[in-house]
């Protein structure tokens, strides 16, 4: 479990597109096919599509649900704690100014923001 270097952009910029990017990484997409459907989406609910309404609702239509983070927890618990505790399982995690996925308790990232606090978080949900 850990942090892996994860940058799907064609060109490797290190942009502003985090949101592509875990989002990328949790859909199983190219960096492509995730950019042009979060346009979309963005277009559609008139925002950019940086905008955590707008990668999230991108999310939901592929089966995820959005819970928040519990109150419980202690404080300073980051992604890397998040991670640990899920060790199974596909998820994206809202931070302060930033979006990173987390697959099977490995974080996926340009850079290691283990040290994040999560906000909220997106997990697969399997259709039965």
């Amino acid at each position: 479990m850990g942090f892996r270097e994860y940058n799907p952009n064609p060109a490797k910029r290190n942009t502003v597109d985090c949101a592509v990017r875990a989002v990328s990484k949790a859909l199983g997409q190219d960096w492509e096919t995730t950019y042009a459907g979060l346009a979309v989406q963005g277009y559609m609910l008139n925002d950019m599509m940086e905008a955590n309404h707008v990668w999230g609702a991108y999310l939901k239509q592929h089966g995820f649900k959005r819970y928040i983070i519990p109150d419980d927890l202690p404080d300073g618990y980051a992604v890397r704690d998040f991670a640990e505790d899920h060790p199974r399982g596909t998820y994206v995690l809202a931070v302060s100014n930033h979006v990173v996925a987390i697959v099977d308790g490995d974080w996926y990232d340009t850079w290691d923001s283990g040290n994040e606090i999560p906000i909220y978080y997106l997990s697969y949900e399997e259709v039965r």
